[in-house]
């Protein structure tokens, strides 16, 4: 027996990453007759008269919404409350709540017809990635005949056709086998597709850790060489940068609440407002979301966006919002182009170049670059700055300072802290490095923890906010039984953190991007979030780590400090 509609008022905000155009309402507290919600939802004047206009009362929309087949068989037989809104000319929206208060279901009833229009349930109330709806996100993107075509490319040219069992094509095969689990979360199944996402980061983790601790394991096929010559795969590179402009600024493609979130937080930050706690209210009928819980990132991820929020002013609305188009588009461009930049300093001559664009083509052609490309996230932030560490290993200082900015823009970086660390040669570089780290972190957090803001404020709305999500994209969220899991998968990814950074004792700079993209990866198995757009994090390093070589000379290694050292500790000549 279902129970009778009650009044209600505006419900939680969706989590971040996933907006939603019909957020639940809440029930227990009445709202005024007639009022406009927050939400965009209007409190019918009587639940037993239909309101003026309608066909329906708010008692005929909830017997509708609950005798849909798809309530029935996922909700059949509990307890629930309910409230039942006017959602737009025409249209009901029933939600039912559990004993605890908690969304269960989410229907849309047409007014004049009493059909069901869209039915969500569990998790797909509260989160619109949960859905499946077409254009979610990556919209056209998600098409076989887009997708697929961006899988071949990725693959062809580092396939050999002579020697078909390398382990290489494999690996390659491995990174395009998340689109299994996308296919599933396309289709709304997420009980399938959260768990298959589990099998491809660990077979990743345990290949990179291979490739450093037996490196006879499939590294024996070292350089690894284009299948194609170099320049008809730089005028495919070409190609697939405009088309990665084409997909960023293409009017079909949507920016999702992280982008928007990084154009807030630069305008707060550029009228000298706070960040954390200070993030505009979910009030925009047109674009509900979680805009309000924006300020979960590092401030870094905030003072990315001032440059472009400055060329293209935020006007307070969920808007074409050009300045999270433009942001996304330089990390994109600026991760490319410092990957071709590795692969130069990695080999010299032309055959630096090779390896360049192979490793700029790689990340191109890559479709889950493409997928933060069509959504304007700012994952691929991440991927720059971390590159651009990667490329400045030869400076202790340098290092220290990417790896913090990297570190407070998503804090997961921060995990590679004792690794960086340890690629230090002697005492001094240590200390650079550790100076250096410390200066930019305090930098960084002085305006939004201290002047503007407290420690204890930055903390719940960054890291305690991230401890304490509740959310059905991984399995420790899935499994609320498998805490004690995840709580063991916490400590072996702490442990692995620090061990790495004492073995091996001396690492290549190929050896420490291995083991920089399985400390990454080891982190985001603990998560109790994980989306798609994290596997640009560690994307760059298993790119390098796969198609890379050892650099060709000392300097190129990263390794000056070394020389500088000896020679200062050197004995004098005698006279």
């Amino acid at each position: 027996m279902w129970p009778a509609a009650a009044p209600a008022q505006q419900g939680p905000a969706g989590d971040q990453g996933t907006p939603s155009s019909s957020q639940p309402a809440q029930p227990g507290q009445s709202a005024p007759p007639g009022q406009k919600l927050p939400s965009g939802l209007t409190a019918p004047p009587s639940q037993k008269k239909p309101p003026p206009g309608y066909h329906l009362s708010a008692e005929q929309a909830l017997q509708f919404a609950t005798a849909s087949k798809k309530v029935q068989e996922d909700l059949g037989g509990g307890q629930y409350s309910a409230s039942a809104l006017l959602a737009g000319p025409g249209r009901w929206q029933v939600t039912l709540f559990d004993t605890k208060g908690r969304p269960q279901a989410q229907v849309t009833v047409d007014d004049r017809t009493g059909h069901v229009v869209k039915a969500l349930t569990g998790a797909q109330v509260g989160f619109f990635a949960a859905r499946g709806e077409e254009g979610a996100y990556g919209r056209k993107l998600n098409a076989p005949y887009v997708w697929i075509p961006l899988m071949v490319l990725f693959t062809l040219p580092f396939i050999d056709p002579r020697r078909p069992y390398r382990l290489l094509h494999l690996d390659l095969l491995v990174l395009l086998s998340f689109s299994i689990s996308h296919y599933f979360l396309n289709r709304a199944e997420i009980t399938t597709s959260v768990p298959l996402v589990y099998p491809v980061l660990l077979y990743l983790l345990v290949r990179l850790l291979l490739f450093v601790y037996q490196p006879g394991f499939g590294n024996e096929q070292k350089p690894v060489r284009s299948l194609v010559p170099v320049r008809y795969l730089a005028v495919g590179l070409a190609l697939l940068t405009v088309g990665h402009a084409v997909a960023n600024l293409s009017t079909q493609n949507n920016v999702l609440d992280i982008g928007y979130s990084g154009v807030a937080g630069a305008d707060r930050l550029l009228h000298g407002e706070e960040i954390y706690g200070n993030f505009p209210a979910d009030d925009d009928p047109g674009q509900e979301c979680c805009i309000s819980t924006g300020d979960t990132y590092g401030p870094v991820n905030y003072y990315a966006y001032v440059p472009f929020e400055l060329a293209f002013p935020w006007h307070g609305t969920w808007d074409k919002l050009p300045a999270a188009h433009a942001a996304a588009l330089f990390f994109d461009l600026a991760t490319m182009l410092g990957l071709f930049l590795v692969g130069r300093r990695m080999r010299r001559g032309k055959r630096g170049t090779e390896l360049g664009v192979m490793l700029a083509y790689a990340w191109a052609a890559f479709p889950y670059t493409w997928l933060n490309l069509t959504t304007s996230v700012n994952d691929s932030l991440v991927a720059m700055l971390l590159v651009y560490s990667f490329l400045v290993l030869q400076s202790a200082p340098a290092r220290g300072a990417m790896l913090a900015l990297a570190g407070f823009t998503k804090l997961a970086p921060l995990a590679l802290g004792p690794l960086y660390l340890s690629y230090s040669t002697t005492r001094k570089a240590a200390l650079q490095f550790v100076l250096a780290f410390t200066a930019v972190s305090f930098l960084v957090l002085v305006w939004p923890a201290l002047i503007k803001g407290s420690p204890a404020e930055f903390w719940d709305h960054t890291i305690g906010a991230q401890l304490g999500r509740d959310t059905p994209f991984s399995i420790w969220g899935q499994e609320p039984g498998l805490s004690w899991l995840q709580t063991l998968v916490k400590v072996l990814a702490a442990g692995l953190a620090v061990f790495v950074a004492f073995f091996p004792r001396r690492k290549s700079p190929l050896q420490l991007a291995a083991l920089a993209g399985a400390v990454l990866i080891a982190v985001q198995l603990m998560l109790s979030y994980w989306f798609y757009f994290y596997i640009v994090w560690f994307l760059p390093f298993v790119l390098i780590a796969l198609l890379g070589d050892e650099p060709e000379s000392e300097e190129a290694a990263g390794r000056p400090e070394r020389v500088a050292d000896e020679i200062e500790s050197a004995e004098p000549l005698p006279a």
